[in-house]
């Protein structure tokens, strides 16, 4: 099985690729889509959407996992991240069906089995779990990678989390 896992953002897009092989989940890659301030809305949203199409096509995953966007206080931030990941969104619906996300808080619980853990934590756990000699840069990437690992945890639960 081969997991994708997307940290949605506008200047930042983390993502990350795992193997599980033997039942043991292996990094294949983590990076991360990076458009600039300098370049207008709809030309980072077609980045966006071009480059998520390019790893699809790349990596060819079985399951693709979204970290479900939250945000308590800056309505334009939210909505041009919420743009971001429906540019995401689209390119992998035009590959895929099975689509999962999860909350913050499940990927908080699923990598570090508490739902309050900072990120450190959250990066060193996904260190220990997939025995890297490095925490995964940069931190989007990390959390890509923490989605992906948490949707492999959840095992034969995860249509819960299929999106809907």
């Amino acid at each position: 099985m081969r997991i994708l896992g997307i940290d949605p953002g506008l200047a930042t897009m983390g993502y990350g690729v795992l193997d599980i092989v033997d039942r043991q989940p292996r990094l294949v890659t983590a990076g991360a889509v990076i458009t600039t301030p300098d370049m207008r809305l709809f030309e980072r949203l077609k980045k966006i959407h071009d480059d998520v199409s390019d790893l699809l096509t790349l990596y060819k995953p079985d399951d693709i996992v979204f970290e479900e966007l939250f945000f308590a206080r800056n309505v334009t931030t939210a909505l041009t991240v919420g743009a971001a990941r429906g540019s995401a969104l689209s390119a992998c619906a035009a590959f895929s069906d099975q689509i999962y996300e999860y909350t913050p808080m499940q990927i908080k619980q699923g990598v570090v089995g508490y739902g309050k853990a900072d990120k450190h934590q959250i990066q060193h756990m996904t260190k220990l779990m997939l025995k890297l000699p490095d925490i995964i840069r940069p931190d989007d990437a990390a959390d890509a990678v923490a989605a992906a690992l948490t949707h492999y945890n959840t095992g034969p639960m995860k249509s819960q989390f299929l999106m809907k």
